[in-house]
């Protein structure tokens, strides 16, 4: 039998030394990488520049690169139509490239059913849910309309001269609106709601004025409304976020989540679509996309494999029964 010596046996601050450099590695990075996805990628964002899913398409781009998982991302993007356009182009164009990924979420499935064209979404095929957000309901600094009381009175008595900007129609921002006016009991087929392709134009208008009421995420008016050009009615979350009270709390129970995912073509070989989901997981677990989601005010919501297909068959009902109750127009 081999008996242990002594002085093989590690000391006291030998083991303090092996305990820090434990907890100073990531348990991602003692795991074995997953295989290199390759030299080049390329993301396609189906919105304008400067929004929530340019945000997240370009921060996982990011987070791939720095982890190793590709050398270079292409980043092409396709706006319009709540996301249908870039679906469509992505799968004509990129639906058979093992390269490829698309950025979607909520407000592409919205506007698939306010367009009647839900069974689009199975061109793709998803890989992660990896974000969720809530939405802040904000005005001009100077506004009237100060407080959620005061926006459902406004609602109630002339929901015709109050015009909301949000993202594309039958999004999440269009969904929210209609439940505030319904919740106001106000005439839902009146809402006048403008329809913008990103959060920096929903932004843009409300500084210019051109509406009195936005919908948009946090991270897209924050800045406006840290330097106080705009002012935060509420946000749709169940509790207070991000220093705002929710909606809820103020007496409208109105409660609503976004969130974004990340797909991929639908004919690709199963090995392949493996290799992207264990490259977007590892990326995940890096420290550089843990600081995009500090940064943006995202909560990670990380789902795949049979519970994220459920999930979206859930959310895409959700969409069509919202879409009917609320009767919003495209």
């Amino acid at each position: 039998m081999n008996t242990i010596q002594a002085h093989s046996l590690p000391t006291r601050r030998q083991w303090l030394g092996y305990s820090a450099a434990l907890l100073a590695t990531p348990l991602a990075a003692m795991a074995n990488p997953p295989q290199r996805l390759g030299t080049q990628l390329r993301i396609v964002i189906p919105a304008n520049p400067g929004g929530g899913w340019d945000q997240t398409g370009r921060a996982l781009g990011a987070a791939l690169i720095g982890s190793g998982m590709v050398d270079k991302v292409i980043y092409e993007n396709i706006g319009g139509k709540g996301g249908t356009i870039g679906l469509a182009e992505y799968t004509k164009r990129y639906g058979n490239d093992p390269n490829s990924l698309l950025i979607g979420g909520m407000v592409m499935v919205g506007a698939l059913a306010l367009n009647k064209k839900s069974a689009e979404l199975h061109q793709v095929q998803a890989l992660a849910r990896l974000t969720s957000d809530y939405l802040v309901v904000a005005v001009p600094f100077d506004s009237p309309i100060a407080n959620p009381k005061a926006l459902t009175k406004a609602m109630r008595e002339n929901l015709p001269a109050l015009a909301i900007a949000g993202g594309s129609a039958g999004g999440v921002d269009h969904m929210y609106a209609g439940m505030l006016a319904r919740l106001s009991k106000a005439n839902a087929e009146q809402l006048q709601y403008k329809a913008f392709p990103g959060g920096n134009e929903v932004l843009q208008a409300l500084l210019q004025k051109q509406v009195q009421v936005g919908i948009s995420g946090y991270s897209e008016l924050r800045d406006a409304l840290q330097a106080g050009k705009l002012r935060a009615l509420g946000v749709s979350s169940r509790r207070a976020m991000f220093g705002i009270a929710s909606m809820r709390d103020q007496g409208m129970d109105a409660e609503m989540s976004n969130w974004r995912a990340v797909f991929t073509g639908r004919n690709l070989p199963a090995e392949r679509i493996q290799q992207l989901l264990a490259a977007i997981d590892h990326a995940s677990n890096q420290e550089q996309w843990k600081q995009a989601l500090v940064s943006n005010n995202w909560s990670s919501s990380w789902q795949t494999g049979k519970a994220l297909q459920e999930f979206l068959e859930v959310e895409t009902s959700t969409a069509q029964l919202m879409t009917y109750l609320l009767k919003l127009k495209s």
